[in-house]
């Protein structure tokens, strides 16, 4: 009885797996297009960022004055190890700051996110180096050099717009 579970747990991850690559293929092949006539940045599929450079400059979302309230939790960094583990601690000590910033990964346009808070919501953050290098450097330069949001964002899409 067991092995029958199992057996059909592992068919339907297979099935899953299958629905998605054809998604990501369909999308992927929508998204040349795209990109092609209009230059619009769109972010990959998948958690691997280090390969797809945007065609154009946009700045991805991000929130403007949220609250501490209007936020919701992240996780807990202790799920996470080294940088990962830091930007998470990072992204709970200054959550105001962070959702004011975009996220490099495109994440806004590939997953919906809102900013690059979203990105610590769930485990997205813990699959990019974006996402966390972002997080480190703005508490850094909040905790550091004494920058605002605005400036800690005009900072962030200077570096990573290039």
């Amino acid at each position: 009885m067991k092995k029958n579970w199992l057996l059909l747990g592992g068919v339907a991850v297979l099935l899953v797996a299958a629905v998605l690559m054809v998604n990501s293929a369909r999308t992927n092949q929508s998204s040349g297009s795209k990109r092609a006539t209009t230059q619009s940045p769109v972010g990959p599929a998948s958690h691997d960022h280090s390969t797809h450079a945007p065609v154009s400059k946009k700045v991805p979302a991000f929130e403007v004055a949220p609250t501490r309230a209007s936020l919701g939790p992240t996780l807990p960094p202790e799920r996470f190890t080294g940088p990962t583990r830091e930007a998470y601690r990072a992204v709970r000590e200054i959550p105001v700051t962070i959702a004011q910033l975009p996220c490099y990964c495109y994440c806004d346009q590939g997953f919906g996110h809102k900013s690059l808070y979203s990105c610590f919501e769930d485990d997205h953050a813990s699959h990019c180096a974006v996402c966390v290098n972002e997080a480190l450097l703005a508490l850094r330069l909040e905790k550091e050099q004494k920058l605002t949001p605005a400036q800690i964002r005009e900072t962030i899409i200077a570096q990573y717009s290039q």
